[in-house]
């Protein structure tokens, strides 16, 4: 029975995933090798099943390439229209996202998951098209090659010496809650391919002497299925973790190396790295530090470094656990991750001692059920050899480590010199007392003696302290007298249970004073992660990005840093405005650049360049590397110890995540203006063509009446042709000032020129230049008495009243009244004009300023949609407001406010 308590924070992440999941729609990847294997074809048959469960299957997109067998499995799946865009004068087809998420269906399938939109798609990806769709709650059936993993971009290429475009995140293919593997021999591939199933005759033969040769697909192969087996691992793994299953399932071989700060850890390290390539298995390294083993010296401490860096060059995943018990910890690492084969040394301890204090391999035989041990022998002259190691590791420590073993030593002398003073004035203290106390009570005073040593100093001045207050107690208080020896037996037990309980608490206060600094340590760790990622939340530039990672790795590591990004040709340069004072200004760039070509660390205490005067770090996400941290060290200690290792990757890791972010971010609205763009310029094309064909079909045909009359037109006709070609290049002219205008205000050009005017002559103006399209229709004009002047552009709001006048003349029935009110409040002039028409549609009032937009387009006067659009950008431009909204009585009522906060100049009559 297993008496463990599950951690909480463990159960409400679990917790967390699973409601998030279930919000989510299931992903299902249908995974091959190369084209032609049958994703499309075992995707649309595994629909037809789900159909037959009588689920809502559509087919959102499916690449049949021209094959039969594959588009008869189409027949009877409701097919959701393509969406047709115009890209460069041709019309393609695309996947409507938008028809899709307005259908709603159970499943829907979309095939080609790395396949890139064309400009004036929503999303750039196809796959970003599916993450919508699932975030949206529908499941999702899609299809993709092994060759557009991102991570494996740069394999294919060697591979197969082409270079894929068209890739996938691998966090997209990891979350997916499915994987179908369609498996294909590459001899029934190829035979496929030349009997014309894949492709056409001649592209297959391209393709036989290109991409589809026989090598090319079995490594092809070898990957898809090691990606599968890899993503049904992770599956396993979050499986067991779900159930909270602790008992090591031996579904595939995974090896850990317990290492020591001992000569054996180089010998365990190649023989686990020789069983993992014998096995073809995983495999970690794995040093457990417990608080004995956080007092190492520097030297021994070294040693254990360049052993795990041993192992990340052999290729093992090393890991630093801190805990109070090695084995406990050793066998938590192993459940968790499934261990079934763990590799250490034989234990040191041999006789009494192993029997008493007992050994870690003791209790992992016992305790580690379903894992293998496997133990390896130290030579005979392992003690001697390790001290060899421990003075050759003085001179063979990492290039620019400096050691301060003297500080340390005078440090370690001073509590053994405390200790005795305390004891000292502890055994006064008892002197002063021994007359007035029993000699059980002068016992605490020195135990007290003891805490406070243990406390301050750890565990070796602390025993000291204990020894020399027996001694001094027998000496002093017991009788005889200024005797070691003891005359009563019963002191004798005193003195017994006085050194054990002294030496207990020795340990224990050393115990705790030491988890007390671990945890020290991990707070400010996980202070700086909390203090770097709400900053890095809040940043909107990579520039801002940079200047606080810089500042935080800073803070943290002590060194000097400059986080270098890539040029558009993606060549390392440094940042173009560098005014941070932790900045590094000496980085090497061409070290940076092969850091940014092979994403691994160079520069001083690495393998490579050593020489370099800094450390160079790639910044990645885990995809793709978008940058290089060049750091200059003031020790290489700070950066190389596991755990700060470890904390200068996460540190890493969350900058590149929000670099990514960033950039994400601009492509989405880099991509939303150019479906805006888009989206106005084929408006603007719409409404020119119609508004400009009427016109010129008028003016065209008059003229051609005009040009071919032989004296059979009336003089009257005549005036009412040349009347229609004024009218309607009037019409064109204003058309195109209309545009004009929007054109110069959405760029500021035009400049306000603002005057005092009284508002009653503006509205006077615009109704005189008016009065021959008004045609006797009813104006009323609402205008209080005693109106200030307005200070506004004259000219520009004048343009106001006059669109939105035109504007009610067009839509509202000859016989109805429009009415204009003004009224003064305390800071603003408001001026509405209303009339009586059928008012505007529900819900689209917040529309009608938009660019191109028309709320009615019938009639030969509908408008190019810009009126509105100019009179919201003159006002803004004044500091008003406009808007828009239907009267309860009918009709509709436009209502605009200008800021009148100052006071009108005062005449002084001379």
């Amino acid at each position: 029975m297993n008496n463990e308590r599950p951690d909480p924070d463990e159960l409400l992440a679990r917790v967390e995933r699973n409601q998030a999941k279930g919000k989510r729609g299931r992903l299902k990847i249908f995974f091959g090798a190369a084209a032609g294997v049958g994703k499309t074809f075992a995707m649309l048959q595994a629909a037809h099943e789900r159909r037959a469960e009588n689920l809502d299957v559509v087919v959102g997109l499916a690449e049949t390439h021209g094959r039969k067998e594959t588009e008869s499995l189409l027949d009877g799946f409701e097919i959701i229209p393509t969406r047709k865009i115009n890209y460069k004068g041709k019309l393609l087809e695309e996947f409507d996202l938008d028809a899709a998420l307005k259908r709603r269906p159970s499943i829907i399938v979309v095939d080609e998951l790395a396949h890139s939109n064309i400009s004036g798609a929503r999303h750039p990806k196809r796959w970003q098209d599916i993450q919508e769709l699932l975030d949206a709650g529908i499941d999702v059936y899609t299809a993709v090659n092994v060759q557009h993993l991102e991570s494996l971009n740069d394999a294919i290429d060697q591979i197969s010496g082409i270079k894929v475009r068209e890739t996938v995140p691998d966090t997209v293919f990891e979350q997916a809650d499915e994987i179908e593997l369609i498996d294909l021999p590459p001899d029934e591939l190829l035979l496929r391919l030349k009997e014309g199933k894949i492709y056409l005759p001649q592209q297959a033969q391209n393709a036989i002497l290109n991409f589809f040769q026989k090598g090319n697909l079995i490594a092809l192969r070898e990957l898809a299925l090691r990606q599968t087996a890899n993503r049904v691992d992770a599956q396993m793994l979050d499986y067991r973790e779900d159930n909270a299953i602790e008992n090591v399932w031996q579904v595939s071989e995974r090896i850990l190396v317990c290492i020591g700060p001992n000569g054996l850890a180089e010998r365990l390290v190649r023989a686990g790295k020789r069983l993992a390539t014998s096995l073809r298995a995983n495999w970690f390294v794995a040093y457990v530090e417990t608080p004995q083993l956080q007092r190492l010296s520097s030297v021994k401490r070294d040693a254990v470094l360049r052993v795990l860096r041993l192992a990340e060059q052999l290729g093992a995943e090393t890991v630093t656990l801190s805990a109070p018990d090695m084995s406990e910890a050793i066998i938590k690492f192993s459940r968790e991750r499934n261990i079934n084969k763990i590799v250490l040394g034989k234990p040191s301890r041999r006789g009494w001692k192993r029997w008493i204090l007992g050994s870690v391999v003791d209790v992992l035989i016992s305790r580690a059920h379903n894992i293998n041990i496997y133990l390896l022998g130290s030579p005979k002259n392992q003690a001697e050899d390790d001290l060899k190691i421990a003075s050759t590791l003085k001179t063979r420590t990492l290039p620019g480590l400096k050691q301060q073993i003297p500080a340390r030593i005078r440090k370690r002398y001073l509590g053994y010199l405390w200790a005795s003073v305390v004891t000292g004035v502890s055994t006064l203290v008892a002197w002063l007392l021994f007359n007035n106390l029993e000699l059980a009570n002068l016992v605490m005073v020195y135990l007290l003696g003891v805490v406070f040593v243990a406390t301050r100093f750890g565990r070796g001045p602390s025993v000291l302290a204990s020894i020399l207050g027996v001694s001094l107690f027998d000496l002093l208080f017991v009788q005889p007298y200024f005797s070691f020896s003891v005359q009563d037996s019963e002191y004798l037990l005193t003195l017994i249970g006085m050194l054990i309980v002294g030496l207990v608490i020795s340990n224990l206060m050393a115990n705790v004073r030491s988890q007390a600094k671990v945890a020290s340590v991990r707070e400010r760790r996980a202070a700086v992660l909390y203090a770097m990622s709400r900053d890095l939340a809040s940043s909107q530039t990579e520039e801002e990005i940079v200047r606080i990672a810089v500042k935080h790795m800073h803070s943290e590591f002590g060194s000097r840093n400059v986080i270098l990004l890539p040029d558009a040709i993606g060549r390392i340069v440094y940042p173009n405005q560098d005014r941070i004072s932790e900045s590094y200004h000496g980085a090497d760039l061409s070290v940076a650049q092969w850091v940014f070509e092979h994403n691994e660390a160079a520069g001083q205490g690495t393998h490579t360049l050593p020489g370099a005067e800094a450390v160079y770090f790639p910044v990645h996400d885990g995809n793709k590397v978008l940058g290089v941290l060049t750091l200059l060290p003031a020790n290489l200690r700070r950066i190389f110890l596991p755990e700060q290792q470890k904390l200068l990757e996460t540190l890493l890791r969350q900058t590149a995540q929000a670099l990514t972010r960033i950039r994400v971010s601009e492509q989405a609205k880099s991509t939303q203006m150019q479906i805006e763009a888009e989206r106005l310029r084929n408006a603007l094309l719409s409404a020119i063509s119609h508004d400009l064909r009427t016109p010129l079909a008028t003016i065209v045909g008059s003229a051609s009446t005009l040009l071919e009359d032989k004296g059979q037109l009336q003089p009257e006709d005549k005036s009412d042709l040349n009347r229609a070609i004024l009218e309607e290049a009037v019409r064109m002219s204003n058309l195109i000032n209309n545009i004009l205008d929007m054109a110069r205000l959405d760029a500021g050009v035009i400049k306000l020129n603002k005057q005092w005017h009284p508002v009653e002559e503006i509205i006077g103006t615009v109704l005189t230049g008016l009065q021959k399209h008004l045609h006797g229709r009813k104006v009323k004009v609402n205008l209080p008495s005693g109106m200030p002047l307005i200070f506004a552009d004259s000219v520009l709001i004048e343009q106001v009243l006059v669109n939105l006048l035109e504007n009610a003349l067009r839509y509202t029935p000859p016989e109805t009244t429009i009415d204009i009110h003004v009224e003064q409040l305390p800071s603003e002039v408001k001026i509405a004009i209303a009339d009586q028409g059928p008012g505007l549609p529900k819900g689209r009032e917040n529309h009608l300023f938009e660019k191109f937009y028309q709320a009615r387009s019938e009639g030969p006067q509908s408008g190019v949609g810009l009126g509105l659009a100019i009179c919201r950008a003159i006002i803004e431009a004044h500091g008003g407001i406009i808007n828009a909204r239907n009267k309860p009585e009918g009709g509709a009522i436009f209502t605009f406010s200008l800021p009148n906060d100052q006071p009108p100049p005062v005449l002084i009559e001379g």
